[in-house]
């Protein structure tokens, strides 16, 4: 598409930075990342801003352009005025993150015409992106199960590794258990995947596990309680 050409990112934080880079890798004339307080040229503006603020970012551009956001729970109510779209890379982007980062990761797209959900999905074809569509109603949901997905993921290995720190064991040990973990419920789903004392009915020994979180690292144990229960559901629905 010739919109796609020339492209302005508004907001210089790690995704900015991040997409910057890697539009240009992909080939494309990129303006910026830009600060506050600039004035795009490109026909098409991404803003990567925080939440927050992408109503006052885009109501500070002047109509023409095509404008976008990078928000996966926000829909496209604060681009009103402009010809609107949304791009949500379903990834992480730590400090340091190489272009190809977005190689291969999902990008729920919206637009507001036509032509705005195709420059989403084209955006995120050309960073390697498979895109899908996230209807406005859907992204709170949808943003919530990419938050369990990787946030939560994150706190819970958190509490596995101080409670594995009580026994000697440190983080490398227990990295390729979650990777294994991971592979399988991509590959199989979470019913399938599921293993362990639960999923074998051997509630002796997940009573021992429970007293000793409780004796050792007696602040997870709400945690642990919550999460035997969740598994203990799964487990009945497989």
């Amino acid at each position: 598409m010739r919109e796609l050409d020339s492209i302005a990112l508004l907001g210089a934080g790690r995704l900015g930075t991040a997409l910057a880079a890697a539009l240009r890798a992909a080939g494309r004339d990129v303006e910026g990342p830009l600060g506050r307080g600039a004035t795009p040229q490109a026909p098409v503006v991404l803003l990567c801003v925080p939440d927050g603020q992408i109503a006052a970012a885009a109501s500070a551009i002047p109509a023409g352009p095509l404008v976008g956001h990078c928000s996966g729970a926000t829909g496209l109510e604060p681009l009103e005025g402009h010809e609107a779209f949304a791009l949500h890379p379903l990834m992480t982007v730590p400090p340091g993150t190489a272009p190809e980062v977005f190689r291969g990761a999902g990008a729920a797209v919206d637009g507001s015409t036509p032509r705005a959900l195709a420059v989403a999905t084209a955006l995120a074809e050309a960073l390697g992106m498979r895109p899908f569509r996230v209807a406005p109603e859907d992204r709170a949901a949808y943003h919530a199960a990419a938050a369990i997905a990787s946030n939560f993921l994150v706190a819970l290995e958190g509490a596995a590794e101080r409670l594995a720190a009580t026994a000697g064991v440190g983080r490398a040990e227990l990295a390729p258990l979650v990777r294994a973990a991971v592979e399988t419920w991509e590959r199989l789903g979470a019913e399938r995947a599921l293993t362990g004392p639960i999923v074998r009915g051997d509630e002796a020994t997940v009573a021992r596990q429970r007293a000793a979180v409780a004796e050792r690292t007696p602040e997870l144990v709400p945690m642990w309680d919550a999460l035997a229960g969740a598994t203990r559901a799964l487990a009945a629905a497989a």
